[in-house]
């Protein structure tokens, strides 16, 4: 009758599950002896510099802000802002059987991408056009494109 094979890493890992349940076994009694926290020794409050305390602050440094004058981030925009700018371009390049084309901007030169549901209008190379950028996958891309 052939012994059990019992290797050097199942002895090892053996070892390791026996001293796990050990120090298991020690916590629990630890937590048995000990008596439960009560509520006061839960909370933790924060001082007028930020730093975490066990003593509650003092209620007359308490200092009332005005929400609205709080702010987060960026400025808020007026409804002139918001207005969306046509710019003006030119189609460079557009190929009907494939739906897409670019347009060149008048003002800075720059070729926006336009695909042919961002069409409003028909257009052809060399037409004149106002249109609205959005971001796309690969760039910029030109929406709403109208014919002037």
């Amino acid at each position: 009758m052939a012994r059990p094979q019992e290797t050097f890493n199942k002895k090892e890992q053996e070892k390791l599950r026996a001293k796990k349940k050990k120090e298991k076994q020690e916590k629990k009694e630890a937590r048995k002896a000990n008596p439960k926290l009560s509520g006061e020794d839960i909370y933790v409050y924060v001082d007028e510099n930020g730093h975490l305390t066990n003593t509650p602050p003092d209620p007359s440094k308490k200092i009332i802000v005005d929400v609205e004058s709080i702010e987060i981030g960026i400025s808020r925009r007026t409804a002139a802002e918001e207005v969306p700018v046509d710019r003006r371009g030119t189609i460079d390049f557009f190929n009907e059987s494939k739906g897409f084309g670019f347009i060149k901007e008048i003002e800075t030169g720059e070729k926006y991408f336009v695909h042919i549901s961002g069409l409003l209008d028909d257009v052809k190379e060399g037409n004149l056009v106002t249109y609205e950028l959005e971001k796309g996958a690969k760039g910029m891309n030109a929406v709403r494109v109208k014919k002037i």
